[in-house]
């Protein structure tokens, strides 16, 4: 593997009067599951220089260093008046605490929530903040006026996009966003990039529809002609198409029939991070997610989600042994206010001790509600494995409720139909290869019975595979991943199939029990396999309840070559 290029500051002069910093990460900068996809990232701070001085959007602490000797090359740090924080958190605090000891003059402009995590992330400072309470506008001069205009959602309560009316460039944050690191500033050959988009949508705003798309209302008052985003390659020439595409997924999350209420407080964002995680995993399994930051939330909202929704998840972290206010408050409200036949969920993050995890396990336990999963419980920041974990979770939550609404429908017209409709058998009649695909990118693994499979092409030699969306290992199934195609062959297929078929828990590993060997890929192969083919993801086809994941074949080997492949013959088209 190539070595990773260094991390860096790129700066571009983007319209008048207006320069981007692009501090740049060519590898995975977080284990959070927006940084999934594993194709770097870029945080994009922007300064505009007219009468008056504004940088907006200051970077994390990972970049500080690099960013700030790149911004003294440029300016003199005392010319500042403004620093606008589009969003404010620890991790920003540590590089605006930097800042401002080089521009003490300067303005700090955040939301009213975000006042707040800047008294506490910098007690030992007295900026002067100004505080944006509505929309509100501040006059850079020579044109510049900006709009300022709070976009909060449960998961960045602190947001603000800015809208600068003389170029016409919308500041967005993390709205538009994508985690890819590269030396393109614009979003030329913007149809290219539609998955890391999608992909950055359902992960971040996916849980938030209802907010995003009141936020979209707003953000049309506002003619923007290129959106100038917190990461990734600006909006030009995709942007109709963009925020057409933004508008009809918070509407596809709208329109779920299923809900599940997602429930959390986080003091150091780890907890944020696991809520994130199983969202994905809700979402990916067609089931709507109402995302709750106990903490900015009124007690009305958390009890109205609860009681909309047809399950519910809390999480918590631990401070001083014991759960936050706001936390112990919605627990409260689901205890008093939500029926018992509701399932219900727990997960946190902790220091030194779990004792916040325990007592709402044992709360919700003691009166009466079923737990959809395993309580999780995570010490410190987690990792690639148990974000893995966690959205294996919320699938398997959201599969739970999509099976009790199931049983409670009446089955016999399915049943019925089922029997008589010609098409529906006919359908059944299509034969496949029985294989095995699995798929391992560092400590994660995964691995799914699959006779939905065909050759596709001959230059190149291409396949394609039919992966359910709420398939543990579609996560691992992006553009650009490696995974092996493992045929079975007749006679030895049973165990494997056996094996293959039975439900794993969340994070569980599939590979027990079963001989492997490491294909030159990195991903399992199966000693027990008739024939193997190493392959690369290059692209994937949306399909209704299934994507279809066309790739290239690398390389593969004939194990058995006097052992016939199995066959999977169906009796109806409506299973597998």
């Amino acid at each position: 593997m190539a070595e990773a290029k260094p991390r860096d500051v790129q700066v571009m002069p983007i319209a008048a009067e207006t320069t981007i910093l692009r501090s740049r990460s060519w590898t995975r900068l977080k284990f959070e599951i927006e940084y999934g996809l594993q194709r770097g990232t870029t945080a994009n701070t922007y300064l505009l220089r007219a009468d008056r001085v504004a940088l907006i959007d200051p970077p994390g602490e990972t970049f500080t260093a690099l960013f700030l000797r790149s911004l003294q090359d440029r300016i003199d740090p005392t010319t500042i008046d403004y620093i606008i924080m589009g969003r404010v958190n620890p991790n920003r605090c540590v590089t605006l605490k930097a800042l401002l000891a080089i521009a003490p003059q300067a303005v700090v402009i955040a939301s009213n929530p975000g006042s707040i995590v800047l008294k506490e992330a910098l007690p030992e400072l007295t900026p002067t903040v100004q505080i944006v309470r509505g929309d509100e506008t501040l006059d850079l001069g020579r044109g510049h006026r900006l709009s300022l205009i709070p976009t909060s959602t449960p998961r960045w309560p602190t947001s603000i996009c800015t809208y600068d009316a003389a170029t016409q460039i919308l500041f967005s944050d993390k709205f538009f966003g994508a985690h890819i690191c590269s030396d393109q500033v614009l979003d030329e050959g913007f149809q290219t990039i539609q998955e890391d988009r999608q992909y950055y949508f359902d992960s971040l705003m996916a849980p938030n529809a209802r907010q995003v798309e009141s936020i979209l209302d707003k953000l049309a008052e506002y003619p923007a002609r290129l959106y100038a985003t917190g990461h990734g390659p600006l909006v030009k020439y995709g942007l109709e198409d963009l925020t057409k595409a933004y508008r009809t997924w918070s509407q596809a999350q709208k329109a779920q029939e299923l809900a599940v209420a997602l429930l959390y407080a986080s003091a150091y964002g780890n907890t944020a991070t696991l809520a994130q995680a199983i969202a994905r995993g809700i979402t990916k399994s067609g089931v709507r997610v109402e995302s709750i930051n106990c903490e900015v939330s009124a007690p009305e909202e958390v009890q109205a989600a609860i009681e909309k929704a047809d399950g519910f998840i809390i999480g918590s972290p631990t401070l001083g042994g014991h759960a936050p206010t706001q936390v112990m408050t919605a627990l409260g409200i689901a205890i008093s206010s939500a029926t018992k036949l509701k399932l219900a969920g727990v997960f946190g993050s902790y220091g030194w001790s779990g004792e916040a995890i325990d007592l709402l396990e044992s709360k919700l336990k003691d009166a009466g509600f079923q737990l959809g999963f395993e309580t999780i419980r995570v010490k410190f920041k987690p990792t690639a494995a148990t974000l893995q974990h966690c959205e294996e979770a919320g699938t398997d939550f959201a599969q739970s409720l999509k099976k009790a609404k199931k049983t409670r429908q009446s089955r016999q017209k399915v049943s019925l139909e089922s029997q008589v409709d010609p098409t529906v058998q006919a359908v059944g009649r299509i034969v496949g290869s029985l294989c095995v695909v699995t798929a391992r990118q560092d400590e994660v693994s995964s691995a799914m019975l699959a006779d939905w499979v065909a050759q596709a092409t001959f230059n190149p030699p291409g396949l394609t595979v039919a992966v359910a969306k709420d398939r543990a290992i579609e996560s691992l199934l992006y553009r650009g991943n490696a995974f092996v195609l493992n045929i079975l062959g007749e006679g030895k297929h049973l165990g494997l199939m056996k094996h293959f078929l039975k439900p794993f828990s969340p994070g569980e590993d599939r590979f027990v029990g079963v001989e492997t060997q490491p294909a030159q890929n990195g991903c399992p192969t199966l000693k027990d396999a008739v024939a193997y083919l190493e392959c690369t993801v290059d692209n994937r086809m949306d399909c209704g309840d299934h994507w279809l994941v066309y790739a290239l074949i690398e390389a593969g080997a004939v194990i058995d070559p006097d052992r016939l492949t199995a066959i999977h013959h169906r009796k109806s088209g409506n299973h597998y």
